[in-house]
């Protein structure tokens, strides 16, 4: 296999992974914390539990983008996205969880469905105007997952984020963040030999550690002292 074809086959099955311990670990949450604040500023549980599931459909639907060549955009519009997870917010666990299990699934088949179509090379677009290869969806849908595992506050931390995961969704996070112009210049090199540099023009701060912590780091998700060389540095918000 080609270096793009194995990259793809490890993200999938990442997503695969991350998506069960996600729908795992929420099991044992009940009804009244569900309504409970997550780690989001104004979001509760309910409220990231159902923007992952949006999430996976708006994905889904770049997914049919690309097997067809007919636009699909990720959501309606920006106020439909919000008013979606607004109102998907306050149901019971049975229904969130019921929720983030068969969204899951209907990106898993609309994967299946690129893979019979052979047009992962094909271009769509993401929420923000951001134009990629349908290959590098995974990815995009690994990082909503284990980042948002991460904002649940259910037990789940960066520093339970395994290496291999780590990699990937630091690398993506990196591309993602890094065209923003406030973005300080920043060389990030972890303790399992990836490099990944960001921001804008000035003199590169290097920052060093384990994948998870600088991911954390970099995603505001971890504070400056789980890195090497962040010093007072204070990134901006996301």
């Amino acid at each position: 296999m080609t270096d793009a074809s194995d990259r793809l086959a490890a993200t999938r099955a990442l997503v695969t992974v991350a998506t069960q311990r996600l729908v795992g670990d929420t099991i044992g949450v009940n009804d009244p914390s569900w309504c409970e604040p997550s780690r989001l500023p104004h979001w509760s549980r309910g409220h990231v539990a159902t923007h992952l599931a949006r999430n996976a459909d708006g994905v889904r639907r770049l997914t049919e983008w690309a097997r067809t060549g007919e636009r699909h955009e990720m959501y309606a519009s920006a106020q439909v996205r919000e008013e979606e997870i607004e109102a998907g917010a306050g149901r019971s666990g049975l229904e969130l969880q019921i929720d983030l299990d068969t969204s899951a699934e209907r990106l898993t088949e609309g994967f299946s469905a690129l893979d019979e179509a052979d047009a992962w090379e094909r271009e769509v677009e993401l929420r923000g105007g951001q134009r990629l290869a349908a290959r590098l969806l995974p990815v995009a849908r690994l990082t909503e997952v284990v980042l948002h595992h991460v904002d649940l506050d259910i037990g789940y931390e960066v520093s339970d984020i395994d290496n291999e995961t780590a990699d990937f969704v630091l690398e993506w996070s990196a591309h993602r963040l890094g065209v923003r112009d406030e973005f300080p210049r920043l060389q990030l090199r972890s303790d399992t030999g990836l490099h990944t540099d960001l921001g804008g023009g000035g003199s590169p701060r290097t920052v060093t550690g384990s994948s998870s912590a600088l991911l954390g780091w970099l995603t505001g998700r971890a504070t400056p002292d789980t890195v090497r060389g962040a010093g007072d540095l204070v990134l901006p918000g996301l």
